[in-house]
Parts: C-alpha cells; structure tokens; sequence
C-alpha cells in the first residue's frame, strides 16, 4: 500500500489472523476505492481476504506478508465466523471481488481507464465488452491474458503503462496475482491496483453464478463446489473445516496472551 504522503485515508480496520481487514460497509467502501482512484499521485493495491485466502495465508508467509500491505477487505462467511469468534462482531457488508468491482464500475461517474490483465485470451476479451456494456463511459483495456510466462513480465507492464490506466485489474488466483502484483507493479502503472481472482470467468460468463437467493444464504462456496468439484472440492472439503479449526486455535491463542482481569504488566513479568 502506497498512499499519498500527508493524506491519511485507511480505514479501520479488524486483525483477522494478524492481517487487517478494513471494517467498511457497502457504501463507505466504494467512496474508499473511488477516492483512491481518484488520487493525483501513490499507488494503492486491494486485495481480498476470505477462508481459502487465509488458509494459504497461514501456509506462506510471503504471501502473509503481502495482504498485510495491501488494503484487504473481507469476502465471505469464513471471515464473517472469524470476526465473529475474534471481535464479536461481523463485518458490515460481505466485499466480495465479485460482486464489488462491478458494482465499483457503476458507483464511479468519473469515467476510467481500467488495465485488465488474467484469464485465457478469449475470457479476457469477452470480459472487457462486457464491462463496457455494463459501464460504458469507462474504457476496458485487455492487456494480457495470465498465463505468460514469467520472464515476460516486464514487457506486459510496459504494456501497461502505455495504456496509462487509472485501475488495474489482475485475474491470477491467489496467492499468485497478489505476489505478481507485489513484484512486477510499481508506481505510474496506475492508481488503485485490484487483485480480483476469477472475475473474468463470471463476467465473461465463462462460469454460471449462483442465483441471488443461493448468495444471500451464504452459498455460494456449494454453488461452486458443485459445478467445479474437481477443482475446489479441497478448498472446501477440507479447507472451510481447517479453516474454522484455526480460526478457534487463534481465538485460544489470543485468549491465553490477555492477562488476567485486575493484574498489571511490569516489564516482561505479570504480576
């Protein structure tokens, strides 16, 4: 995260697993996201957190490491269960990448030129004039689909910066586009960097969504196990169960570490 010097804009923020997750209702985070584009200098890179991010979160601390620079913002009922265990509280509004961005495009007026990098050549292009119809007062610019290899990183964000985007979108799957975009984006690719997974599949409607009545019963994890069960049945087999498993270990951790009502802390000793 690489804010403008002086302008103090981050919000508050919730400590899940020991990455802040900003604490933002629909609303606040779009006028969040909009001022940051908005910016006439500093970069900042949104990322997002939800149960299968933070299982490999826990795994690779690089990755660790990297959301805790990032603005994150919740995605989920995994990380709903966490800040409930944690805080006591859920988050106000469930941010998911998928639902957010587009509904990000709409909220903006000002019009964008929005840098579109991930997916195969064919979803990424479909997923621009999608975008367009969606919101046509902003560009969508295909830079690259995300299976280049590596060693032509440098030439895509070249690419990039002659696009001269406002936002860029980056459709990698995690931990791989938040560690891509850690190191190969940097200052005057654009503005707000976004981290957003598979939504060139939905948008490009590529992959079928669940309906409005599955999402607002917090199924959309069977929806997709369901239609993809080769590939996701571990994150959700074994990752939700994991998941909560450590999400209990963490809240006993922290539990063991408050000290004990009525006593103070002298130094390193507890008396």
């Amino acid at each position: 995260m690489n804010l403008v010097p002086g302008i103090q804009i981050v919000p508050s923020q919730r400590m899940i697993f020991d990455i802040p997750v900003c604490d933002l209702s629909w609303a606040e985070a779009f006028s969040f996201a909009d001022e940051l584009a908005s910016m006439p200098i500093g970069q900042t890179v949104i990322s997002f957190l939800n149960a299968n991010n933070a299982n490999l979160a826990l795994q690779d601390k690089e990755y660790h490491d990297i959301l805790s620079r990032h603005i994150v913002l919740p995605d989920g009922h995994g990380v709903d269960i966490a800040s409930r265990v944690l805080h006591g509280k859920v988050f106000p509004a469930n941010l998911n990448g998928t639902d957010f961005v587009p509904a990000l495009m709409t909220y903006m007026t000002t019009p964008r030129r929005v840098a579109m990098i991930g997916a195969t050549q064919d979803v990424l292009k479909r997923a621009a004039a999608n975008f367009k119809k969606h919101a046509p007062w902003h560009t969508f610019i295909p830079v690259s689909d995300g299976y280049f290899d590596p060693s032509q990183s440098d030439a895509v964000m070249a690419r990039v910066r002659e696009a001269r985007p406002d936002i860029l979108l980056v459709a990698m799957g995690s931990p791989r586009q938040e560690k891509w975009i850690d190191r190969h984006v940097g200052p005057g690719h654009a503005r707000l960097i976004i981290g957003v997974g598979a939504l060139f599949d939905f948008v490009a409607d590529e992959v079928p969504r669940a309906s409005e009545t599955v999402r607002q019963l917090r199924l959309e994890w069977l929806h997709r196990l369901l239609h993809e069960p080769r590939r996701l049945w571990r994150r959700y087999i074994i990752g939700n169960p994991l998941f909560l498993c450590r999400v209990l270990r963490h809240k006993l951790t922290m539990s063991s570490r408050t000290p004990p009502k009525g006593a103070r802390r002298i130094g390193q000793r507890l008396l």
